[in-house]
């Protein structure tokens, strides 16, 4: 395990640093509502996808990423939801940039149902378990090892593309600058939607 502890390692890094859907949405809230309300998203995230690896690790979900309806239905409720959210941040008023009582940030239940209805995620799942668990008597202490690893790797990745938001959010000071920017992260969004369906 210790041989492809460090393997694994540089995947999940690659996996959670690269621009995506999620990274998007993290930097846009960070940047729209401040660092502290990054935190349950980042948090909530980095559960969900930690927890499909394990949930794929003991065979549950594993079943489920075969039927290739439930994959369909997986990725266009996503796309949905993820253009839906793309809509939202476009569409936002130079005053939302502010935290007001009516908008709120995505949150940890948001944010881990993204990871929930990701075909990717699952996909990324599989592979995980497919080539770093193992087989054998230690396969699932190896697959538990495998989700906490991903979870603390992907939490900092995460948080670099909070702290980004921030610094762009003091960059980006007047509320016309902030709502371009918004725009600009609300365009990212949807395209990495849609090129996950197409590619």
């Amino acid at each position: 395990m210790l041989s492809t502890l460090l393997p694994f390692m540089l995947f999940a890094f690659v996996a959670s640093i690269t621009p995506g859907p999620t990274n998007i949405l993290v930097l846009s809230n960070s940047a729209r509502y401040g660092l502290k309300a990054a935190v349950p998203i980042i948090f909530g995230a980095c559960a969900g996808a930690a927890g499909l690896v394990l949930l794929v690790g003991t065979g549950v979900g594993q079943s489920l990423v075969q039927l290739p309806r439930v994959q369909t239905a997986l990725q266009g409720f996503g796309v949905a939801w993820l253009s839906y959210l793309a809509w939202q941040i476009y569409r936002a008023p130079p005053q939302a940039v502010e935290v007001n009582a009516t908008e709120k940030p995505l949150g940890l239940i948001g944010a881990a149902s993204l990871q929930v209805i990701n075909p990717k995620t699952w996909m990324m799942a599989v592979a995980v378990v497919s080539v770093f668990a193992g087989h054998g008597a230690e396969r699932q202490g190896q697959v538990v090892l495998l989700s906490l690893v991903f979870f603390l790797v992907s939490m900092p990745c995460l948080g670099t593309w909070a702290l980004l938001g921030v610094g762009s959010a003091r960059v980006f000071r007047s509320p016309r600058a902030m709502q371009r920017f918004n725009r600009g992260m609300a365009v990212l969004l949807l395209a990495a939607t849609w090129l996950s369906v197409v590619v």
